[in-house]
């Protein structure tokens, strides 16, 4: 055996002694998320007894899944662990419902719920924030930060599992769009591609304090804002224009926008003028 390979296998097999290894294949937990979401929006109805039995089986799995992810756990406390969060799945099914019937109220390309729960990224990316967050508050594990990263890798939205959401929440277009974990959003509040609710310092040390921005009700953050710190309140029906930069607080009913300028000329009559120079 080459002596390269073998002095390479064994770092790997002395870090992998030392946990530098997966705690649980992810497709294990894909496959479980994208069954739960069948069940609560399958392609046809289904009755009563289907649904539980269907339930159930998911349930067996989500089990199975926190007893491999948290190897120090028991089956029995992981099964408490999914007896809490499956007794949540009527609260987070309304709240997917009326996040869902809000982009239909207001989004005027959204045709019907079925083309929203079907197509629309920015509602994938909330709903799977919310089930990763109800986890969050039951164990301390990865699985919710994996549940949110690959709802970011399907859709390019990146929601921290612990941060703060009201219900309904819209996201339109959404690509681009990164929520920090210590973000707060109120309820009825609006949110566009590439927006960035971040802080204003990225320390370790700041990793009990609060860092991200709250957003209140009813406000609307268009195309690439940032928004940035943990002291920054956006007050209530308040509107912050595309492209804008802000980091101190704002009073109910702001509206915040780009004082940049854009020059409108008649190429006709400037023809003298090498817009092609560098």
């Amino acid at each position: 055996m080459n002596t390269n390979t073998t002095d390479f296998a064994n770092i790997l097999h002395q870090n992998q002694q030392e946990k530098w290894i997966r705690a649980i294949d992810s497709s294990k937990i894909i496959s479980w998320l994208d069954d739960l979401f069948r069940i609560i929006f399958p392609e046809k109805a289904l009755d009563s007894v289907q649904i539980e039995l269907l339930l159930e089986q998911n349930k067996t799995r989500f089990i199975a899944i926190l007893t491999e992810i948290n190897k120090d756990d028991t089956t029995s406390k992981s099964r408490a662990v999914a007896d809490s969060f499956y007794v949540q799945l009527p609260t987070l099914y309304s709240s997917m419902q009326q996040d869902a019937q809000a982009i239909l109220d207001t989004d005027p390309a959204a045709d019907c719920i079925q083309e929203i729960i079907n197509s629309y990224p920015g509602f994938f990316a909330i709903e799977v924030y919310r089930i990763a967050n109800a986890i969050s508050t039951l164990t301390n594990c990865l699985l919710p930060r994996i549940l949110t990263e690959y709802a970011h890798s399907k859709t390019g939205i990146d929601i921290h599992p612990k941060a703060t959401i009201g219900v309904p929440f819209i996201i339109d277009h959404g690509t681009g769009i990164v929520i920090g974990e210590t973000t707060t959003i109120g309820k009825h509040v609006s949110i566009y591609q590439g927006v960035t609710l971040g802080a204003l310092q990225v320390e370790k040390s700041m990793q009990e304090k609060k860092r991200h921005p709250t957003v209140e009700d009813h406000v609307i953050i268009y195309a690439n804002a940032t928004i940035l710190g943990g002291s920054t309140i956006i007050g209530n029906h308040s509107i912050i224009g595309g492209n804008t930069f802000v980091t101190k607080s704002l009073n109910p009913y702001s509206f915040v926008m780009q004082s940049n300028k854009n020059t409108i000329l008649n190429q006709k009559e400037i023809k003298e003028i090498n817009f092609f120079s560098i």
